[in-house]
């Protein structure tokens, strides 16, 4: 299971690389970007629509295998959660008692009134 989880990991990490690189190089609707890469050249390549439809369609499938794989890291992250939950591996729960603030302070008290020493700092009223 192991070495499946680190091919998700891998693939997660190229689909992302590719995703940012696929939307830096989409033309926006207002600005001509493509133009700057040869416009009409680059066109022809992906049909007589241009690559607009081709990189949407691109990027739309890799958003979907993205969501896949980060949904799959999901699965087994709370695999491992539950594991180790079987394990023995101590779980802090919340206790219903409060611990009393008062008795903290009257040792505070009672060590300065043993040690004999004073302290220079004004005392809390």
């Amino acid at each position: 299971m192991d070495w499946m989880e680190t091919l998700v990991v891998v693939v997660h990490v190229v689909i992302a690389v590719a995703l940012v690189g696929l939307v830096l190089i989409q033309q926006g609707k207002g600005a001509d970007a493509g133009a700057a890469f040869g416009g009409g050249a680059s066109q022809t390549v992906f049909g007589s629509q241009g690559s607009g439809s081709f990189l949407t369609r691109v990027t739309t499938i890799l958003a979907i295998v993205f969501f896949v794989t980060s949904f799959s890291l999901a699965v087994f992250a709370k695999q491992r959660a539950e594991v180790a939950g079987e394990a023995g591996i101590p779980v802090v729960e919340e206790s219903a008692e409060q611990a009393p603030a008062e008795p903290a302070a009257d040792s505070a008290q009672s060590s300065e009134a043993e040690s004999g020493k004073s302290s220079d700092l004004p005392e809390l009223e």
